[in-house]
C-alpha cells in the first residue's frame, strides 16, 4: 500500500496531467485535503510533505484536531459540511474558510460571530446543481441573492461556488452539471473582484472537472483511502 505522501504526489501528478490536458497552469488549481474522520497525525504528515489547505465536515472533531495541530501555523482549515445555526460562532472562529453556505441566516451569523482581530472570512455558496433533495445547497437561480447578502457583509469576503453533483450521474450528465456550474461562476466572477474559486471534484472525476473550469478540488478518498461513516 503507497504512503499517504505517495498518494499526495500520486494526486498532485494527476492535477498537472489534467490542467496540462486543457491547457491550464497546474497553479490555477488548488487542492484541498478533505480531512475528516482521519487523524491529526495523518494530516501533519501531509502537511510536512507540503500540503496547506485541509477540509472538515464535522465540528467537534475539527476542533480536536485543531487543538492537536495548533504548532502548524500555516495550515489552513476550511469547513465544508452543512450549517447548523447552533455551530456558527465556533465555525467563524476557528475557519479560514467557509464553503457550505446555504442561507441568509447562516449568511447573517457567520458575520456576526466572525472575531474582529481575525481576517474576514472566505465563504463560497453551495450550489445543488442537480437539484438533490438528499443535499444541501441553493438552486442556480438562488445564487444572486445570497451572494449580495455576503458581498454586503462586512467580515466575510465573497469568493465563488462550490457543488456537489449527482455521485451516479453519467460521464454526460456530470459534464452538463460541471458546465453549468462554470456558466454560474463567470457570471459571478464578472460582478464580483473578490471571486476566484470554483470549488469542484473529488476522488473521482478530478479530470473532469478541471476541464470544466474548477480552480480547488477536494479530495479525502485517493490521499487517506476509504473513510469510516460518522455522524455527529
Amino acid at each position: 500500500m503507497n504512503s499517504i505522501v505517495e498518494r499526495l504526489k500520486e494526486v498532485r501528478q494527476q492535477i498537472e496531467s489534467a490542467c496540462d490536458q486543457h491547457n491550464r497552469r497546474p497553479e490555477s488549481v488548488q487542492l484541498l485535503a478533505v480531512s475528516k474522520t482521519k487523524p491529526a497525525n495523518a494530516i501533519r504528515e501531509l502537511y510536512e510533505a507540503g500540503q496547506r489547505h485541509f477540509g472538515e465536515n464535522y465540528l467537534q472533531e475539527a476542533l480536536e484536531k485543531q487543538q492537536q495541530l495548533t504548532d502548524l501555523d500555516a495550515l489552513v482549515w476550511h469547513f465544508i459540511g452543512p450549517i447548523q445555526s447552533n455551530k456558527t460562532r465556533d465555525i467563524a472562529a476557528h475557519f479560514a474558510w467557509v464553503q457550505s453556505v446555504d442561507r441568509s441566516k447562516i449568511i447573517r451569523r457567520l458575520n456576526e460571530q466572525r472575531p474582529a482581530e481575525l481576517p474576514p472570512l472566505q465563504v463560497l455558496i453551495q450550489v445543488n446543481i442537480d437539484d438533490e433533495q438528499s443535499k444541501s445547497g441553493v438552486a442556480p437561480n438562488e445564487v444572486a441573492a445570497l451572494a449580495a447578502d455576503i458581498a454586503a457583509a462586512g467580515r466575510l469576503t465573497l469568493r465563488g461556488l462550490m457543488t456537489i453533483p449527482a455521485a451516479h450521474a453519467s460521464a454526460a450528465q456530470q459534464q452538463q452539471s460541471f458546465t453549468a456550474m462554470q456558466r454560474l461562476f463567470s457570471a459571478l466572477s464578472s460582478q464580483y473582484e473578490s471571486v476566484d474559486t470554483l470549488s469542484m471534484g473529488m476522488s473521482q472525476d478530478i479530470t473532469a472537472a478541471i476541464g470544466a473550469g474548477s480552480t480547488m478540488v477536494r479530495v479525502g478518498t485517493a490521499l487517506f483511502g476509504a473513510r469510516a461513516s460518522k455522524k455527529e
